[in-house]
């Protein structure tokens, strides 16, 4: 007698045969490894933290493996994460060029936009995926460079659209999308806040955040010396992680071994720094005007705080 071939595969193979990945866990996934936390990625995905945790338990489960290494200040990926990174990241960029697809716009064209160095690695690659997702027929020319500049193409019609960080009033029309404290940030247990004179990291010349901190600075009556100068502050923070110097940057980036540099060393207040968009009034970029606004609204991270 010919044996029925399904009564010689156990039954546990069928369920590993049909399993899929969950794409909203895998967004939650790719949230977390660029925001470097649980929270923002939460924010980012509009969902609560422990939400966001129960999917990336899930999702270790399915693949048995663990996917990150967290404590309570920071979270790096393991090497199964990494592999995961860059799958997700394929599966989802699939699956948002198919939904796009079906919901075609009518709007087409090219926008130039100009954002400073921080927001461009920051805010506009998340930005730019929206657009995407929403108008995929509109194509977007970035260009970086100081807030000071990038406001400048919108008043001599060299972009369409104008990402850009300042403090106080704002030079040009243009609508806040959120805004966020400065604090004088060091590395946690180091010694730079120890020296005199004052040693900063500090942006190019026409940076907001470093007219705020030389100000302030110069107001209090502190001896200061530039010690470390880079265009993005990612570069600050090198200089920080190194203990060559403290600097003024938004309180969003306190995270693993940088911290508010403690009350009793008497440091000047600092204002808040305010993310704004300016536009030229074009259909096209006001369309992107309106889905941004709409994707700030929809996310609590860019509550002014």
């Amino acid at each position: 007698m010919v044996q029925d071939i399904s009564t010689l595969k156990s039954d546990a193979a069928y369920p590993a045969i049909q399993r899929t990945l969950n794409l909203d866990a895998l967004r939650s996934f790719v949230a977390i490894c660029e925001t470097g936390s649980f929270r923002r990625a939460a924010e980012r995905v509009h969902k609560s933290p422990s939400a966001v945790s129960l999917q990336i338990g899930k999702l270790e489960e399915q693949l048995g493996s663990r996917l990150l290494d967290r404590d309570a200040r920071h979270v790096a990926l393991t090497d199964q994460g990494a592999i995961l990174l860059g799958q997700a990241r394929r599966l989802l960029g699939l699956n948002d060029e198919t939904l796009a697809l079906f919901q075609r716009s009518e709007l087409a064209g090219r926008l130039r936009l100009s954002a400073p160095h921080d927001l461009g690695v920051s805010l506009v690659p998340h930005l730019l995926r929206r657009l995407a997702e929403v108008h995929p027929d509109i194509h977007v020319d970035v260009w970086l460079g100081k807030s000071e500049t990038v406001q400048m193409g919108i008043k001599d019609g060299s972009v369409n659209l104008a990402l850009f960080n300042n403090v106080g009033t704002s030079a040009i029309p243009a609508q806040e999308l959120f805004s966020e404290p400065l604090k004088w940030l060091v590395l946690d247990g180091g010694s730079a806040i120890q020296q005199e004179p004052l040693p900063l990291a500090v942006a190019e010349v026409g940076c907001a955040w470093r007219d705020a901190a030389l100000k302030a600075l110069e107001a209090a009556g502190r001896d200061y010396r530039v010690a470390y100068s880079s265009d993005t502050s990612m570069g600050q923070v090198a200089a920080l992680r190194a203990d060559l110097a403290i600097a003024a940057l938004p309180q969003s980036l306190v995270d693993r071994d940088l911290v508010e540099a403690p009350s009793h060393h008497d440091l000047p207040q600092l204002p808040l720094t305010h993310i704004r968009v300016a536009d030229d009034g074009s259909e096209l970029a006001k369309a992107f005007v309106k889905l941004i606004m709409a994707d700030m609204r929809s996310s609590s991270v860019f509550a002014a705080k």
